[in-house]
């Protein structure tokens, strides 16, 4: 962090402490840096010599400044297009939605700190490098993000399959942002209720539930149409 370099996440053994580890700490906090408190054996996992009880994942992507990428794509007069992760912990889920985001002109992808899959090799090579460029925004809530896109006129949806409306009668040719839920635990109760819009994708029959990336394709393309429809 000091050397200006983005971090994944750091990994502290969970029984140091001082002052050192209260630096990294407000470091971490200060820059967004999930912490994981670990056993000695997660770190002696890495092959790291000397790791004193704390290691650091150097990113394998560039972390954007959220409000920094609506001005932008307000700037160049696109209709922003924002998707957000909550809860997704597959990281082949995450570079398959990274894959349908590029594709269907998403801005950027808006994560939380915690709480989310590793955006690793593994995710990079799963979204065929679609992760590396499309714009991922790090936040350390994502309710106080869904805030910040309201505040800039970016109204919010969440998918959720007992809404009464479907996503083929939600406007997403407007300035939106669509958040996704993992397919066990769904979006957080308190994250949903601040979202201007739920909406479902109809389905036959009584099957409960959509892979997330499948299900994001579907939302994704609907919102291309309409986009392109109204262009």
């Amino acid at each position: 962090m000091q050397q200006g370099k983005q971090l994944e996440r750091i990994f502290v053994v969970s029984t140091v402490h001082g002052e050192v580890i209260d630096e990294i700490r407000r470091l971490a906090e200060e820059n967004q840096v999930p912490i994981n408190k670990v056993p000695v054996e997660k770190l002696n996992s890495f092959n790291v010599s000397n790791h004193e009880g704390v290691v650091a994942v150097i990113s394998k992507i560039q972390y954007q400044d959220l409000q920094e990428v609506i001005s932008f794509v307000v700037d160049k007069g696109e209709i922003p297009l924002f998707l957000l992760l909550d809860g997704i912990t597959d990281v082949r889920n995450i570079g398959a939605l990274a894959r349908t985001a590029l594709c269907t002109g998403v801005h950027a992808i808006i994560i939380p700190d915690k709480g989310v899959g590793a955006l690793n090799e593994d995710a990079i090579t799963t979204s065929a490098g679609a992760l590396e460029r499309v714009p991922v925004c790090r936040v350390n809530s994502l309710m106080k993000a869904v805030d910040e896109l309201r505040l800039n006129g970016v109204k919010v949806f969440a998918s959720e399959m007992t809404a009464e409306k479907s996503v083929f009668d939600i406007t997403l040719s407007e300035p939106c942002a669509i958040v996704l839920g993992s397919e066990d635990k769904g979006i957080f109760p308190a994250l949903m209720k601040i979202c201007d819009e739920q909406f479902k994708i109809p389905m036959k029959g009584d099957f409960e539930s959509l892979n997330v990336s499948v299900a994001a394709g579907m939302i994704l393309y609907e919102a291309m149409k309409q986009r392109m429809t109204n262009g």
